[in-house]
């Protein structure tokens, strides 16, 4: 135990060297630089680098987070998809102020967005539920996300159940599957430094623009 203490302790991090951010060259719009960066860490092999940290709270105000896949990005929001039944889309329903966090270690680079989560409707949300892999069909049309498992036979059979009503219906989609867009109100781009000099960069939203502030590390 003490051993594996140690070793977190004695963790290194920030090794770099990682590239260059000049924010007075930063694009206008959050979303422009957030391709320019995805783009770089595809570049650079970053592994699943979709891969985002959802960060939801209750009508309470008690946090949770969860990794899902960026499903796509443009102009009016990053998007995701979850059942609207699950924890996460309870949450939503209740608070629907949510953040992403992309963190590309290979790169030193982090991005975190704040803003407001809303549905993107019935046909969109088909669409993305039918260009899923039939097992992921099959797992959420169970809907029984985060709900207690007595035992793994239970689970196998449920699948296989679904997995059978999947092949014989391919058109058949989880009423409750649905597409969520967060629309940014703020975003924030930081580069790690070996020297801990980060940089980071905030786009604010004002009106139908950005304002851009460099923040200290």
């Amino acid at each position: 135990m003490e051993r594996t203490r140690e070793a977190i302790r004695r963790s290194k991090t920030l090794a770099g060297p990682f590239p260059s951010f000049v924010p007075t060259h930063a694009k206008e719009s959050p979303y422009a630089l957030f391709l320019d960066w995805f783009q770089a860490a595809l570049d650079h092999g970053v592994t699943e680098p979709h891969a985002m940290t959802l960060s939801t709270a209750d009508r309470d105000g008690y946090p949770d987070a969860r990794v899902l896949i960026l499903k796509d990005v443009d102009e009016q929001g990053w998007y995701f998809a979850s059942s609207s039944a699950s924890r996460k889309g309870e949450q939503l329903q209740d608070n629907p102020y949510a953040a992403l966090t992309f963190y590309w270690p290979p790169l030193g680079r982090q991005i975190r967005i704040r803003g407001t989560v809303g549905r993107m409707g019935k046909e969109l949300s088909a669409q993305d539920f039918l260009n899923r892999g039939e097992t992921a069909r099959a797992i959420a049309l169970l809907d029984r996300q985060s709900t207690i498992l007595s035992e793994q036979g239970e689970l196998d059979r449920a699948l296989a159940d679904q997995l059978a009503m999947v092949r014989q219906t391919p058109g058949l989609v989880a009423p409750t599957w649905t597409l969520y867009r967060l629309t940014a109100e703020e975003a924030e781009f930081w580069q790690g430094d070996e020297e801990r000099r980060h940089i980071r960069l905030r786009y604010t939203r004002v009106g139908e623009g950005w304002t851009q502030t460099w923040l200290w590390p």
